[in-house]
């Protein structure tokens, strides 16, 4: 049997990530009870329970986290700016990347 050295993936979470997942588990996974626990929003608690499965499912795969996303999750906890346009931006600044990238490879 081969033993892996690759870190578990729950281990390569912020310790803020961490804190969240032990909350929403005796929480008993209530988002509705976790927006009360941090007094924020619903979709603000969806928001941040989406970018927290999408940095696990980036460690899972092996993939670096993506900055951008952080930031604009940090930012729609703190009030500053909406849901709506965290999407919005995440998604011009994912389909820029994928521009970049299209350019990259070779013909």
């Amino acid at each position: 049997m081969e033993t892996s050295k690759r870190r578990h993936p729950l281990m390569m979470l912020s310790e803020e990530d961490l804190d969240f997942i032990t909350q929403f588990v005796l929480a008993s996974g209530s988002l509705k009870e976790m927006a009360q626990l941090h007094h924020v929003s619903y979709p603000t608690i969806r928001l941040s329970l989406d970018r927290l499965i999408a940095s696990l499912q980036k460690s899972v795969n092996g993939e670096p986290p993506d900055p951008m996303t952080d930031l604009l999750a940090d930012m729609v906890e703190r009030g500053e700016i909406k849901v709506a346009v965290a999407k919005s931006i995440r998604t011009v600044h994912k389909n820029a990347i994928d521009r970049m990238k299209e350019m990259e490879e070779p013909e």
